[in-house]
């Protein structure tokens, strides 16, 4: 990944006051050029993003066939966890629909 400034592909200026004397040492670009770095970056933040989720997709469908093809272990007792204490509906009304 570039960093910011690798996007900025143009001359940087220094701000200086009328007088002529350096104000802060803030850097200027033109509008252009600044707009231009600012495409590119949405640019590659597209590839970044397209690559991330075509990644994660690969993942989550080798992680999906990964387990299913493994038999279950003999000797191996299934089993369900029960609260200790009793869970009701928040709202029962809704739990008859």
């Amino acid at each position: 990944m570039k960093t910011p400034a690798e996007y900025l592909q143009c001359p940087v200026f220094e701000l200086t006051y009328p007088t002529g004397e350096a104000a802060e040492s803030v850097p200027v670009v033109a509008y252009t050029d600044a707009l231009r770095a600012v495409e590119a970056a949405l640019a590659d933040a597209e590839k970044y993003k397209y690559l991330l989720m075509r990644a994660l997709r690969r993942n989550r469908a080798e992680s999906a066939v990964g387990p299913a093809l493994v038999p279950p272990a003999s000797g191996v007792r299934e089993f369900s966890i029960r609260p200790s204490t009793p869970v009701f509906p928040l709202y029962p009304d809704e739990q008859a629909a």
